[in-house]
């Protein structure tokens, strides 16, 4: 990942047009085209940035990918909660309750502990199809590619307001 610090910029700026995207989305029945071409622009970024990086065989790489989709499919729901979670903190930003600031914490806790609960999962079946080495590399992609997004999001973000603001 250390070689293509420009390619993972535009991902994360992708991911980030996308949780903004899904926050809208998420208000309708069903995506807009547009919405869902970004959606795909984005997962395939995603899936070369961890081919490039990743370094496997023909064998590995079969056996690879199909739990990466179940699990990045996982990761998508977990991601739009999010997304719905930044729309209802910007929608109560202003107004911001004790119980509605209770209620936003609750939902963030809930959907780190989820996230991961979702990576715990998931280990086995990654160890099941790849050595150690390249399950750690791969979950060293995971990590940086979230930090990216969490850095992103609080520089985005400002805090609560006081109640005596």
């Amino acid at each position: 990942m250390e070689r293509k610090p420009a390619k993972i910029v535009v991902m994360m700026g992708l991911i980030l047009m996308v949780l903004v995207f899904v926050g809208t989305a998420i208000a309708q029945d069903k995506p807009s085209d547009n919405m869902q071409i970004i959606m795909e622009k984005m997962k395939a970024d995603k899936k070369l940035l961890v081919a490039e990086n990743m370094q496997l065989s023909e064998a590995e790489a079969k056996a690879f990918w199909p739990v990466y989709e179940k699990y990045q499919d996982e990761l998508f729901l977990i991601r739009t909660r999010t997304a719905k979670l930044i729309t209802d903190y910007a929608a109560a930003y202003d107004k911001m309750s004790n119980a509605t600031a209770k209620k936003l914490l609750d939902e963030s806790r809930k959907i780190e502990a989820l996230r991961l609960k979702l990576g715990d999962d998931y280990l086995p079946k990654f160890r099941k199809v790849l050595p150690d080495t390249k399950v750690a590399r791969y979950y060293q992609i995971e990590n940086k590619l979230n930090a990216i997004v969490y850095y992103e999001l609080a520089s985005a973000i400002p805090l609560v307001k006081n109640e005596k603001q």
